[in-house]
């Protein structure tokens, strides 16, 4: 039994996540995949771009090449085009043509020095953290049918699925590396702490207050001035540092 061109998606996409080490390695294969399902759907060759947006981070674009990468960015630039208002309505928006097109002027005049007659924009459903949009471009008009486009709504839903893993494991992997970063942090402000105490003579609250001190007075983070003491300590020409009360 042949696989169905979902199954081949899925099968696809999970690769590229199993395989990718970060979130813009992902994009890109998807874009990849992207252009090159549609392109098949179409009967000629589309270019695809994505764009990733999350809460407190600067958007993400990738794309199947370095027009379609371009194209998007202008667009994102602009704010006008098919995937802003896709984006906006939830739902595939299609400029049909280029040339006719009143809705989005200025980005149309781009699309035409580009060589793009026509552009599809969809939007992929990540949750509510999360939002990203695929832009498909073409190099003549009419390639957009009805079936390319449930095509490409259908690749969109299996592709956001395999993106809202990807981001739930990249935040996995980054609270890990934060937590390391502050277990370190940690251990750092405890030795010097420790050296304190040795060198004064005085109680872990008073060591950490002098630390406190210090860091303020030198306007450093805590953990810079820690560094700094432990470094004295295990071999550098100058005296170790004291702190006095």
């Amino acid at each position: 039994m042949e696989p169905t061109a979902e199954a081949e998606h899925i099968l696809s996409l999970h690769e590229l996540v199993t395989g990718s080490a970060d979130i813009k390695g992902i994009l890109q294969g998807v874009t990849c995949f992207a252009s090159i399902a549609i392109g098949q759907a179409a009967g000629a060759t589309i270019d695809c771009a994505l764009t990733l947006r999350r809460r407190k981070r600067t958007a993400t674009i990738a794309g199947s090449s370095e027009k379609a990468e371009l194209l998007d960015r202008i667009e994102q630039t602009l704010g006008q085009g098919p995937c802003v208002d896709a984006l906006n309505a939830g739902r595939p928006v299609l400029l049909a043509d280029v040339a006719t097109d009143v809705a989005w002027p200025e980005y149309s005049r781009v699309l035409t020095a580009e060589g793009v007659c026509s552009a599809l924009g969809v939007p992929m459903d990540l949750g509510e953290t999360s939002e990203a949009v695929l832009s498909f471009f073409a190099p003549a008009t009419g390639l957009f049918t009805e079936s390319v486009i449930t095509e490409a709504a259908a690749f969109a839903e299996v592709a956001g699925s395999t993106l809202r893993l990807a981001i739930r494991i990249e935040t996995a992997d980054q609270l890990n590396a934060d937590l390391k970063t502050a277990m370190a942090s940690r251990t750092l402000i405890d030795l010097a702490r420790g050296v304190i105490m040795a060198q004064n003579r005085c109680s872990p609250e008073e060591a950490f207050k002098m630390l406190g001190q210090a860091s303020s007075h030198r306007n450093q983070k805590l953990h810079t001035v820690a560094a700094d003491i432990i470094a004295h300590l295990s071999g550098s020409p100058e005296a170790p540092l004291r702190f006095e009360d």
